[in-house]
Order: C-alpha cells, then structure tokens, then sequence
C-alpha cells in the first residue's frame, strides 16, 4: 500500500444555481513533505464543520485505482489527483477489504479507519452535475475517513503500512451497505459495537434498529 499524493485546499466562494457557496472540495496535489495533524493537514481546511471535518473526519482518503471507474463514467472530465476532494489519493486500500478500527502507519503519522464517505451536495457543485452524489453513492467507490491518532510528517511515496486491523471484521463497505439499508439486523448490531465507528453513524444506526423493533 503507498501513498501516491498529498492534496490540501483553502475555503473559497464559488457560485452554484445562482448562490455563493463556500467550499474546500477543491484540493490540489502538494509538493514535499506536510505535516498531519489532529483536525487536518497543513494548508488544509474545512469549511462548513457542521458537516466536515472534526476528529473522526479529519483526513479523507481514495484510492487511485478508483479513478479508473470513474473516467470511464465521466468521459472527457479532467481527473487529477485530488479531483474527489480528497487529502490522500492512495494505492491499495479498497473499501472492501479495509475495516472500521484498522490502525495505518503513513510516514511518522498514525491513522484509523473511522467511516466511509457520505458525500453532500458539494460533490455536485464541483462536477457541476446534479447527479454526481447519487452517482458516487451508487458506485459503492465511498473512500475512507480517519482519525488522527498520531500526527507526523507524510508525504507521495509514502509506504502505507498496517499496523494494527480490527477484529470485529466490520469492513468500510459493510458500513455502506447499512447506510444505504442493505443489510440485515445482525450486521447493524455488529457494525454499532465497534469502538473506532464514528459517533454519528452509530447514533443513527442504534435508531435505525430501534425504529425496526
């Protein structure tokens, strides 16, 4: 596993159907190395914490072989790195085979698997296609959140290491699938008694149970 780039971005007003809206999805690739730290990287923000950011979303990963997907649905859209408003654009991490509460070593930072993506409209805004976030849910292709458990210095080339993987065996994918309500009772039990499960999720997955009972 290896990281392939570090992207970071500043809030900025944009106009979307008429409106100023502010945003930091627009990230672009860094050079050298930066430092991580608990709420975000250098030269990173976020700019709506009511929805982003904060510590169980403070780095946002993808994995580059998704972008192979994508450019055969999007023909003709320019794919940078970072083009999914992402912090680490990533080389072997798929959602389906990375759990909630596994830990990373990337450079002399530590991470942890928090939540999948649910993405907002923003995503919309910056493909200008109002079809973009049912798109990106539909693909199952979510990305990864983490939380910072020790901040250090990473940088593209980076060798992503784990360190530690969760034994509940609750995969970022299975996290999808009960957002999305494709999966059975017991996964959703299993899914709210792990400890790394971002606070929100679990909250709304315990009402997800109690409404069914």
């Amino acid at each position: 596993m290896k990281l392939i780039s570090v992207c970071v971005g500043l809030p900025r007003e944009v106009i979307w159907k008429g409106k100023p809206i502010t945003t930091s999805i627009f990230k672009q690739p860094v050079a050298g190395r930066v430092m991580m730290r608990s709420l975000n990287l250098d030269g990173d923000r976020q700019a709506d914490l009511t929805v982003h950011g904060g510590a169980e979303k403070a780095i946002y990963a993808y994995s580059a072989e998704h972008y192979a997907y994508w450019r055969q649905e999007l023909p003709g859209e320019k794919l940078p790195w970072g083009a999914f408003g992402e912090n680490l654009t990533v080389e072997g991490l798929s959602e389906t085979t990375i759990n909630i509460g596994d830990r990373f070593r990337i450079g002399t930072a530590e991470v942890i698997v928090t939540q999948p993506r649910f993405p907002c409209f923003k995503l919309n805004l910056k493909f200008r296609r109002d079809d973009m976030v049912k798109r990106f849910l539909s693909s199952r292709l979510s990305g990864i959140y983490f939380s910072v458990v020790q901040e250090g210095e990473i940088g593209a080339g980076d060798a992503i290491e784990r360190v530690s993987r969760d034994e509940n065996n609750i995969t970022v994918a299975d996290i999808v699938s009960i957002y999305v309500r494709e999966a059975d009772e017991d996964l959703v039990r299993r899914a709210i008694q792990v400890p790394a499960l971002a606070v929100t999720l679990r909250d709304y997955f315990q009402q997800q149970l109690e409404r069914s009972t």
